[in-house]
């Protein structure tokens, strides 16, 4: 009991501790209260001056944009001494930056069409893309998680298995080391005519190639971090009556794991790729489907609205392989950061 309380969290300590905090916070928030001006007097500009050309979504985005505005004001003035309000005092300038931005994008498009038609739509159409094509942008989001994360998990299995063989055996590391290094640099979209001779569907040869990106990194950096395990600790374990499985599972694999987790960051990263090429070329849905689409009928706000979506989702993903890194690998947590 004596070492769990050792290691147990000072709840009060903690609690003093953000309570001094917050007293030495400031109560004015004025980064805060910049960005508000900016998103308020976007909002202005952006419901009073009219568009050259009507657009349905100005009073929506305006509306949006003084919303922000008021909230910024709020947490400036109330929330100097809060810690919800207190976490978001970083993104301070970038939110200052974002609102004078998007203003600026609604001057040059909207209001004096300085930037042309249809490559450089206003913000109000890809709001309009929002919310009058948000059935068919959801669809092609499910048809493409449906290829990304069966595809990324049976590459990162695959893959995990065959490091771990390769990394241990010197048997597999003979005969299966020399194909990594032949085979797997090569791209998975040079894959693509095989992949979709060979299997029966386009939705199973897209799997198969998000799969192949997938596993050749997180077998190379999982097969490099168990060979590179110190021999000392095979060692002490074999005299405690250790066994090879023993070794493996305990020894092995989780000193092992911060090159796996490098390994999976990789080939996610890959396997967003290898799916935009995947629905371009022969799936018949999916986000790089509509990206196609959008392109080839010249909806720039198509366009680009889904390659905000794309590049929210890929970037969520990301986010939650460290979550989840963070978490196995606790007393790595500040090394890597995304």
């Amino acid at each position: 009991m004596n070492d769990i309380a050792h290691y147990a969290p000072d709840l009060p300590a903690i609690a003093a501790a953000d309570r001094q905090a917050a007293r030495e916070a400031p109560p004015f928030w004025t980064t805060g209260a910049v960005a508000a001006t900016v998103w308020l007097a976007g909002s202005a500009i952006n419901y009073h001056w009219p568009d050259l050309s009507p657009w349905a979504r100005t009073p929506l985005l305006a509306m949006a944009q003084g919303a922000l505005g008021v909230l910024l004001l709020g947490a400036a003035i109330f929330g100097g001494r809060t810690r919800q309000v207190r976490y978001f005092h970083p993104a301070g300038r970038w939110l200052v930056a974002l609102g004078a931005l998007l203003t600026v994008w609604v001057v040059l498009t909207a209001k004096t069409a300085l930037l042309p038609l249809p490559f450089f739509p206003p913000p109000q159409s890809i709001l309009e893309v929002y919310t009058d094509d948000y059935a068919r942008l959801l669809e092609s989001l499910w048809y493409s998680a449906w290829l990304l994360v069966p595809g990324f998990v049976a590459g990162a299995l695959a893959g995990f298995g065959a490091g771990v063989a390769i990394g241990w055996s010197r048997t597999v590391h003979y005969w299966g080391h020399p194909i990594l290094r032949i085979v797997g640099p090569l791209p998975a979209t040079a894959w693509l005519p095989v992949a979709f001779f060979f299997f029966p569907s386009a939705n199973s040869a897209s799997i198969f190639l998000i799969a192949l990106s997938t596993g050749f990194p997180v077998a190379v950096l999982t097969a490099s971090g168990i060979s590179g395990v110190n021999s000392a600790y095979y060692d002490i374990a074999r005299t405690l009556g250790a066994n090879e499985r023993f070794l493996i599972a305990r020894i092995a694999i989780p000193a092992a794991l911060p090159s796996v987790f490098v390994g999976l960051f990789m080939g996610l990263g890959a396997s967003f790729a290898v799916l935009i090429v995947a629905e371009m070329m022969g799936v018949k849905a999916g986000l790089g489907f509509y990206l196609q689409w959008a392109q080839g009928w010249a909806a720039y706000a198509n366009l680009y609205g889904v390659l905000i979506l794309m590049a929210l989702l890929f970037s969520g993903l990301i986010s939650l392989l460290f979550l989840v890194r963070d978490r196995v690998l606790a007393w790595q947590k500040e090394l890597v950061r995304w």
